[in-house]
């Protein structure tokens, strides 16, 4: 999936981080909405 630049360097690991930041913050955004309702 994220083999295309850098293969196992930069490809794999932009693509891993990446993945594991948008979920991060997906959570955070369903705390704080729980939060504020």
């Amino acid at each position: 999936m994220f083999y295309g630049c850098g293969g196992y360097g930069y490809g794999y690991g932009y693509g891993y981080y990446g993945f594991v930041l948008i979920v991060v913050l997906f959570i955070l955004l369903i705390i704080v909405g729980a939060a504020y309702c």
